[in-house]
């Protein structure tokens, strides 16, 4: 399972690497531990996955961006991490802040120059009725 899905309009591919986004999350996911201080996800199973959406509509269209002197063209970026049960809800809160403080440092050029909304969501898994996995990853992780 990806542990973040990046959903965002497309408008903002000219304007940030977004590739580079993805890696600066799962590189923030490496850094979070839990109370005893083991690390929260796994190196092999952390997964970052951007999706741009081609077709969008953002608050008021654009109307007050361009009364107020920008073009008008609203960008918006929701950022979704799915984590196992289990995890304390101090956990839970360091890793959403983590990732929020993360895409706050890579998106600052943006909210300098646009209109832009950034929405970092966690969620726990549900109970799951089947998590089927096969990895070679992994074992790339494990090695002593």
């Amino acid at each position: 399972m990806p542990h973040v899905v990046i959903l965002y309009t497309a408008s903002l591919d000219a304007h940030t690497d977004m590739t580079q986004l993805c890696r600066a999350l799962a590189d923030t996911m490496l850094t979070v531990r839990a109370e005893d201080g083991a690390q929260v996800f796994p190196t092999g199973g952390t997964r970052v996955l951007a999706y741009p959406a081609p077709h969008s509509a953002v608050a008021d269209g654009g109307a007050a961006g361009r009364a107020a002197g920008g073009d008008g063209d609203y960008g918006f970026i929701y950022i979704n991490l799915r984590m196992g049960r289990g995890r304390s809800a101090a956990v839970q809160q360091q890793a959403g802040d983590a990732l929020l403080a993360c895409a706050r440092r890579h998106l600052q050029p943006l909210f300098a120059q646009r209109h832009l909304g950034l929405t970092v969501q966690v969620d726990e898994s549900p109970g799951q009725v089947y998590d089927g996995k096969h990895s070679t990853l992994h074992p790339l992780f494990s090695r002593p």
